[in-house]
């Protein structure tokens, strides 16, 4: 799937979205710009990304569907947020009201055109209000913010080059991470000022997954009587480290079946 903002184009047609797409299957959905600000595009091959529901107005589109190769039902919203802080926090306000009827995890990309801290910004003025706003719009949808790889900013003023900041990101729902081992890569500017941000799966093999535990497991009254019988009926032969191993990993199968 490849998002566009700021596409300044109204009534694109198929043939120039061909022009920028490499797969022969496409769908595509896009939001024209008034004259020559603003426009959106999302572009998707509907053998891998099939959609249930899609919403869009001037400043984002919405697509809720599922991934054919792992039958992951989510959430992709494209977005181009306003220069000004005052309609940029009525756009917060109207994306997280609209979560509740998109419920699948959400991932959002695109031009936020907002700082989350001072450090992301070089040679401009402050906005307080407008990054606490921006801030208090990731905790309400609850997203994370994907660190960027490969360079500090993402956008800088090409006429001056003295202004720099990141203002483009990807934002995703943590049950996304629990699905794709994703790292975000931010590509060289080359016909645009803004630097092309790239998600892609890090296939890099970390070993196994840690052992992990809640602290609210021990409030409940069968938990420490549960995890003693299973400690005591896994019966394990061998050196101490790989009988510690056998039993965390059978206490851990027991957690994920254990009816509290």
């Amino acid at each position: 799937m490849a998002m566009f903002q700021e596409t300044k184009k109204s009534n694109i047609s198929e043939d120039e979205v061909r022009l920028l797409w490499a797969r022969v299957n496409m769908e595509f959905m896009d939001v024209d710009s008034i004259g020559a600000t603003g426009g959106l595009l999302c572009v998707w091959d509907p053998d891998v990304f099939q959609i249930s529901e899609c919403y869009s107005n001037r400043r984002f589109i919405i697509l809720s569907g599922t991934f054919f190769f792992n039958s992951f039902e989510c959430t992709i919203v494209n977005i181009y947020a306003p220069n000004e802080v005052g309609l940029r926090g009525k756009l917060w306000d109207s994306i997280v009201k609209l979560k509740e009827e998109f419920p699948k995890p959400w991932c959002l990309g695109g031009d936020f055109n907002e700082i989350r801290n001072t450090g992301e910004r070089k040679g401009c003025s402050r906005r307080d209000r407008g990054m606490r706003e921006f801030n208090e719009f990731i905790g309400r949808c609850k997203v994370s913010d994907l660190p960027l790889l490969g360079r500090k900013f993402t956008y800088c003023n090409s006429s001056e080059g003295e202004k720099w900041s990141r203002i483009d990101r990807v934002l995703v729902d943590p049950k996304w991470l629990e699905v794709f081992h994703v790292k975000l890569l931010g590509l060289p500017r080359l016909l645009s000022d803004h630097s092309p941000l790239l998600p892609m799966e890090d296939e890099r093999d970390w070993g196994p997954k840690p052992f992990r535990i809640e602290n609210a497991w021990f409030l409940h009254k069968n938990f420490h009587s549960f995890g003693e019988n299973s400690w005591k009926e896994t019966a394990v032969v061998g050196w101490a480290g790989y009988i510690l191993l056998k039993k965390l990993k059978t206490l851990k199968i027991g957690l994920k079946k254990w009816n509290v």
